[in-house]
């Protein structure tokens, strides 16, 4: 059972996916914060040599712990300790 920290921020990792992969030049990696806006925010700044990163971003989908953000703001979405957020960029195909 995940539970949230009392200082709010929590850890887990983010794990990319295809061209989100490529992006962001790493699999998975760490993350500490409170939401899912948070953690995205804090990828985002770590990578400001890489602005396609940032745009690959706005159009991904999301997992927070397995379960769709979907049209969810990201800032009302809780992380829990341990979690797991899912990078999805969109796929051709479908």
């Amino acid at each position: 059972m995940h539970e949230r920290s009392t200082t709010g921020a929590v850890t887990g990792v983010i794990r990319y996916w295809a061209a989100a992969k490529a992006e962001a030049g790493t699999a998975e990696e760490p993350y500490r914060a409170a939401t899912l806006a948070e953690a995205l925010d804090a990828a985002r700044a770590a990578r400001t040599d890489r602005p396609r990163f940032a745009q690959l971003l706005g159009v991904c989908s999301f997992l927070v712990d397995g379960a769709p953000a979907g049209g969810r703001d990201p800032r009302t979405i809780e992380l829990t300790e341990g979690g797991t957020i899912e990078v999805l960029p969109p796929f051709a195909g479908g």
